[in-house]
């Protein structure tokens, strides 16, 4: 890939076939995750016939998704209350559903608009957006799964086996700055 670039009103930019590959497996992988918090909502049938979806009422176990879909009310874990507990678990019900949404309707863009074996993608404003939230989704995952911290080294031991995947890591970091660029240019 050689950067995304701005042409008019468009922004395009070039994969690779395993580029793309890489950036298709990782993103469907989130979708998935996501999809299947998704489906573990609880069946309401308030909710059903008022409109208003409702979602789970816990953070999820997994580190993960409980960093993609933190929390929606702070808790004092020195001395939490009953009413922040409660309130807690209310915002998460009634707000996960709606960030799912948009962050697997982000993740079937990408999909959508990134050929499978590689080629030029050509993005609308609307859609350059959409992979903005992506990557930065898979980023998040990724560096999640890798346990990133500010601190650790651009590059890793040879042994260490999270060193390949840092460099995928660091090329998505690249994507994503590079494609900010091309908008803001």
């Amino acid at each position: 890939m050689n950067g995304w670039r701005r042409k008019g009103e468009t922004i395009v930019a070039g994969f690779e076939q395993q580029e793309a590959a890489v950036l298709r497996g990782l993103v469907s992988q989130l979708e998935d995750m996501l999809t299947a918090r998704a489906e573990e909502a609880p069946q309401d049938e308030l909710a059903e016939l008022t409109g208003i979806r409702t979602g789970p009422t816990e953070s999820p176990d997994d580190p993960v998704l409980s960093r993609l879909l933190p929390d929606f009310h702070k808790l004092d874990p020195d001395n939490p209350t009953r009413e922040d507990i409660d309130s807690a678990a209310a915002m998460r019900s009634l707000h996960e559903p709606d960030l799912l949404d948009k962050k697997v309707g982000v993740a079937k863009i990408v999909l959508d608009t990134l050929p499978r074996d590689g080629g030029n993608v050509r993005l609308t404003f609307e859609q350059a957006d959409a992979w903005l939230g992506a990557l930065n989704d898979v980023r998040l995952a990724l560096g999640t799964a890798l346990d990133i911290t500010e601190d650790m080294p651009d590059e890793l031991p040879e042994d260490d086996p999270r060193a390949p995947h840092l460099g995928v890591y660091h090329w998505l970091t690249w994507v994503q700055e590079t494609l900010i660029q091309s908008l803001t240019s």
